[in-house]
Formats: structure tokens, sequence, C-alpha cells
């Protein structure tokens, strides 16, 4: 009998166990999801904030104060917020294969130090900005960090299935 295009006549069972080791590939697994989901959340709140407008991106914020303008789009349609938001997906996805290279000649263990490095020297970045620059520089580094770490992550689940 076929449900929704997958047979169950003829094929192979596998005897499937939870070891400690598929618990913790899964775990590690979600990880990565959970790192990026974080930074959604948090970015999303972080960027509808008066203050971190007012401060960062004078335009946008002048633009929530307009009476007229009910569409949040028409707000929050600025390239600099948007560079802002995209930096830390870009970095991590161009840093994911720098890792891949790095975890085959330095090993696993100096790969994840190194994500570590870029996510203090992000989150310093972050913490300190005073100018845009500095936040979009922040949110490579921290994007960079994202990379490497689900890299490792990618690849510990793939050794371990």
């Amino acid at each position: 009998m076929a449900v929704g295009g997958l047979s169950t006549v003829g094929g192979i069972e596998y005897e499937a166990k939870i070891t400690p080791i598929v618990v913790i590939s899964c775990i590690m697994a979600a990880t990565g999801g959970l790192m990026f989901g974080y930074d959604i959340g948090i970015s999303g709140g972080v960027t509808s904030m008066p203050d971190f407008l007012k401060k960062f991106f004078p335009v946008v914020y002048k633009r929530t104060q307009e009476k007229g303008l009910d569409s949040n789009y028409c707000k929050y349609d600025n390239e600099g917020l948007q560079m802002f938001t995209s930096s830390l997906y870009l970095a991590a996805l161009i840093a994911t294969f720098g890792a891949s290279y790095t975890t085959r000649s330095l090993g696993r263990r100096l790969t994840m130090l190194i994500a570590g490095i870029f996510f203090i020297i992000g989150t310093i970045l972050n913490a300190a900005a005073i100018n845009f620059l500095m936040l979009v520089l922040g949110r490579l580094m921290l994007g960079c960090g994202v990379g490497f770490a689900n890299q490792y992550i990618t690849e510990c689940y793939l050794l371990f299935p």
C-alpha cells in the first residue's frame, strides 16, 4: 500500500535504537537553527526600538514618527537597515565555505575556537558600536561565528549519524 508516494511493501526494515550519539547529534543539529532563530528574534526587536533607530538609522526613526504612514514596509524601507539585518546571514553563508577548509586542515576543535573568537569580536563591536560601520562589522563577525559553528555542527551530524 502506497501512502503519499511511500510504499510500505517490500522495504527493508532497519532496527533503530536511540543511542546517546543520536541524541547528541540531534541536539547539535538543532543548535544551528537555534542560533539563526535567536538572531532573527533579537535583531527584529532591536531594529524596532526607537533609541536604536534614533542613533543608527535616523531616517527610519523619522518615518516611524510620521502619522500618515500606516504601512510598516514604508517605515522600515531603508538600505542601511537591510544591510544591518542581512549582513549576518551573508557572512554566515560565506564563512561556512571557509570553515569547511579550516576544519579539514586544522581540525574541529580549532574551528570551534575560531568560531568563538569571531563571536567575541562581533559581540564587542556591536556592544561598543558608535556608528553604522561598527554595527555592520560586528554583524559580519557574528555571521562568521555562526557560519563556522554551523559548519562544525553539520560536520558532527554527518560524522555521527
